[in-house]
């Protein structure tokens, strides 16, 4: 789960209580964005700061600055939740190219310098070694799990995205270059460091993008990957001029793109998670599968990256109405919509995580008029409103479930089969407690009481995923139920509409 708002940058209360509600929730791992700019702030405020700074020691950044993350790592290691780092620019002023006069206004993302974030990765990964002490002599705990700047293929977090390409006389992609060059000395960073056999993820690309070639338009992720490694649209490799234009000698220089999966972010926004983005370049929740293929296809052209490479669903979520008017799908449609992304990143072998943004919608802009979209530019999609008063997505998200059919008819009822998924997330690892088992029940459209179909289901997937064919005797509506003898003692999932016929 990821919710920067409530773990980064409120009080120590806070931040103790949200990850304490994400571990009850069953979340494993917490994604945290380490912000360059952030932890750089002041760093070369003062000419004797200046003279000592020195960005690969943790030590002569304004210690404050590192406090946040270290509250972070220790309380998640008091709860056994994992850490996920995605350390990302903007950086600091000095830190990136000047913009040309005309592109002043995209100074803060800039043209990032490699060599600096170098150090900005070098420091995080010597404070959290696992052998760093910080300023109350304790020694940090230590991350192992990582990824390297954020969205590069959206103008927000990385610019210019086009520009004039003097070697090949046009307008061309400039920020895959510009992240290849950030990814590989990160990564350098943490082998330097002793993460080199840690988990680290290239990526966190966007899913949509923009036909239109300036230097913020948002680039599509297809693109955008095989800019990064060296391919042309039908995926051959780059070579003499068209490779040198691209900057592609890096490789030669750093080696290959090391990494252990591609993050990603398979937003679909309006449409179902089933209903995949008009572009053929995109890549969405309803066609994630073809990243990992483009990945092997692009293993196999170029030798850039490895084969197999998994993917990480590292940001998912809806916005609802209420409370954003402007962006919002239905609080039912965000708990229906959550629980079948889960089922599609369950489906794909290559999948290795799921991760929900956010536990909280974010506060609104308050210094815009309420009617205004500006209002509610920052993101509703948490499991909870701002009041902390719980969604229905809450109640999916405990205990996820995805029935699809018929499957088949009951040779002995004649009744028809669904297939039923689910999770029982909240009482994550299984057996800590003792076998654990869910009931089918099934309420006709009519109405009327919940009755149980099928015999229980038993559990004994770690994760707490289930499937079972279930008899179902007419339309209406079927649903998980768990009972325990511990909190919440009884829990049901939302309700999965089924047909007879």
């Amino acid at each position: 789960m990821m919710d920067d708002d409530q773990l980064v940058y409120r009080n120590d209360r806070t931040r103790d209580r949200t990850l304490a509600t994400m571990k009850a929730l069953g979340v494993d791992m917490v994604r945290v964005t380490m912000l360059w700019s952030v932890v750089a702030d002041q760093a070369r405020s003062t000419a004797a700061r200046r003279r000592h700074f020195n960005g690969a020691n943790p030590s002569t950044y304004p210690p404050r600055n590192w406090d946040r993350f270290d509250g972070i790592v220790r309380t998640a290691r008091r709860l056994g939740l994992a850490v996920y780092f995605n350390v990302t620019g903007p950086g600091p002023s000095w830190a990136h190219e000047r913009a040309p006069a005309s592109h002043r206004a995209d100074q803060r993302t800039w043209m990032p310098k490699s060599r600096e974030f170098y150090k900005f990765v070098a420091a995080a990964g010597k404070r959290y070694s696992g052998t760093y002490k910080a300023r109350n002599g304790q020694v940090l705990p230590r991350v192992v799990v990582w990824s390297l700047w954020n969205e590069p293929n959206q103008g927000g977090w990385l610019t210019p995205q086009w520009a004039y390409n003097r070697a090949l006389h046009r307008i061309a992609p400039a920020s895959p270059a510009i992240y290849r060059s950030l990814f590989l000395y990160g990564r350098k960073a943490l082998e330097d460091t002793g993460h080199g056999h840690d988990y680290i993820f290239a990526g966190e690309t966007a899913p949509l993008g923009s036909h239109k070639r300036s230097t913020r338009s948002p680039m599509y992720p297809k693109q955008f990957i095989r800019e990064v490694l060296c391919a042309d649209a039908s995926g051959h490799p780059f070579a003499g001029h068209s490779a040198a234009a691209r900057g592609c000698s890096v490789f030669d220089k750093l080696g290959p793109l090391r990494a252990i999966a591609w993050a990603h972010h398979p937003y679909t926004k309006h449409l179902p998670p089933t209903v995949r983005d008009p572009s053929p370049d995109s890549i969405t929740m309803a066609n994630l599968k073809e990243l990992p293929s483009l990945l092997d296809e692009l293993a196999r052209s170029t030798h850039h990256v490895a084969s197999g490479l998994s993917v990480m669903s590292s940001e998912f979520g809806y916005e609802t109405n209420p409370p954003d008017p402007y962006n919002g799908t239905s609080l039912a449609k965000q708990a229906e919509y959550l629980n079948i992304g889960d089922f599609l990143a369950f489906a794909n072998p290559r999948v290795a995580g799921q991760t929900q943004f956010l536990l909280t919608d974010a506060a609104p802009q308050r210094q815009y008029p309420r009617t205004s979209r500006k209002y509610w530019f920052t993101y509703q999609s948490g499991l909870y409103f701002t009041g902390q008063r719980p969604k229905p997505a809450l109640q999916a998200y405990l205990l996820p479930i995805y029935a699809y059919g018929p499957s088949g008819t009951d040779p002995s009822t004649g009744q028809h089969l669904y297939t039923v998924w689910g999770q029982l997330r909240f009482r994550r690892p299984i057996n800590v407690y003792g076998p654990e088992r869910v009931t089918i029940e099934f309420r006709p459209s009519g109405g009327g009481a919940w009755r149980q179909t099928g015999g229980p289901v038993t559990i004994t997937n770690a994760q707490g995923f289930f499937g079972a064919y279930v008899p179902v005797p007419g339309s209406g509506s079927i649903r998980a139920h768990w009972r325990g003898s511990t909190a919440p003692r009884d829990w049901t999932s939302r309700e999965a509409r089924v047909r007879g016929g």
